[in-house]
């Protein structure tokens, strides 16, 4: 057995402190910073679970069986590009996953990526075999140890290549951006670890920041920023409460810049059958000037539900819950307009005939139903 080997089979506890130094405690070595100390969840949060639901026993980071999906554990802190690695203890039947830009809110696999583990030894790449991007891209090969043995896992992401090493053989290299179903996908967010009910173990996580790419405008985080927006019309009431700008009434909140081909994400949540929207290329009239909207309706039956195109094409609904939170991402690019609601497509068009930069609003557009946003960003294209 290789020194390597040996040294990856020795629980995290045993392994001699020159090796451990910057492993243990959250330290760093060699550029990378531990994300898990060997004795506790320090660092990590389970979430859309119980808190039984992933536990620490002899070094590992256990799933306990009595969790499912979609329960999972997430990092502290967000990353953009990143080099990330873990082992994992694959022994009869397990599938669990990685995610990667997963988000504050809505579905990992599909506004993120999930790469996936499973204990099968395919012979045909499939979309669910072991370092697959779930389940859209199928690995080069499947190389996984599943009798009971740990397996080492690197992922390198600097947008848009994806890497991914199982036990040291690259199995996945990937132009995220040739994929359609991927190109959109968001460019930061957490790891995760995924429940999927099997006892699967994780050890030696770790990673190191690579450099980012991404600028984004944040246009509300705190209510500092309230001062990149103005009022246009109507008596809403915009209130900043810390990380969440809450709208209640009938008005309009305009940023003070102008966009023209840009892309723009905002989690949203709102009370039962509220009606608002998110304007864009608007020139600061409110409902009478010049503008198009993004409605934001959660009723099913809608002419033009959450996320239509108002006016001008109807959205497929998205199926989102009364004061949920969700994410929608709208990308604006010449005639080209694209709505995204917790990674779904829900309206694709192709022909704005208004290409004139404007701003982008805030529809409140009913008294007495609240929306509530965080997270408000914008990118140049």
């Amino acid at each position: 057995m290789k020194r390597r080997d040996l040294l990856s089979a020795v629980p995290l506890a045993f392994v001699p402190a020159a090796a451990a130094q910057g492993i243990e405690n959250g330290g760093e070595s060699d550029g990378y910073t531990a994300l898990f100390d060997g004795v506790s969840l320090k660092g990590w949060s389970i979430r859309e679970g119980p808190q039984s639901a992933f536990y620490v026993n002899d070094g590992a980071i256990v799933v306990h069986e009595g969790s499912n999906f979609p329960t999972w554990l997430r990092s502290e802190k967000q990353y953009e590009n990143f080099d990330f690695r873990c082992e994992f203890y694959i022994k009869g039947w397990m599938n669990s996953g990685i995610f990667l830009h997963a988000p504050e809110h809505g579905r990992n696999a599909e506004t993120g990526m999930k790469i996936n583990i499973f204990h099968k030894q395919d012979h045909k790449m499939l979309g669910e075999s072991i370092g697959a991007v779930f389940p859209l891209a199928a690995p080069l090969k499947v190389n996984v140890r599943n009798k009971g043995e740990w397996n080492s896992m690197r992922t390198a992401m600097e947008w848009p290549r994806l890497r991914v090493w199982i036990n040291d053989e690259l199995v996945q290299d990937l132009d995220v951006e040739s994929v359609p179903d991927l190109k959109y996908r968001l460019r930061r967010g957490y790891i995760g670890l995924e429940s999927l009910s099997y006892p699967i173990r994780f050890r030696n996580l770790r990673i190191k920041e690579l450099p980012s790419k991404e600028k984004w405008q944040m246009l509300y985080e705190k209510p500092a920023d309230l001062a990149q927006w103005e009022v246009v019309e109507g008596k809403a009431k915009w209130e900043p409460l810390g990380a969440v700008l809450r709208a209640d009434g009938l008005g309009h909140l305009a940023t003070r810049e102008r966009y023209r081909d840009f892309e723009f994400h905002v989690y949203l949540r709102s009370s039962k059958w509220a009606n608002g929207g998110i304007l864009f290329r608007a020139d600061g009239a409110g409902n009478q000037g010049r503008h198009y909207e993004i409605q934001v309706h959660d009723v099913e039956g809608a002419v033009y539900p959450t996320g239509s195109l108002y006016g001008i094409k109807r959205a497929i609904y998205p199926k989102i819950e009364p004061e949920k939170w969700f994410l929608m991402q709208l990308v604006v690019k010449g005639r080209y307009c694209l709505v995204r609601i917790n990674g779904e497509n829900v309206v694709e068009y192709n022909d704005l005939e208004d290409l004139e930069p404007g701003r982008i609003m805030l529809q409140a557009h009913q008294a007495g139903r609240w929306i509530e946003y965080k997270q408000v960003q914008v990118k140049s294209a």
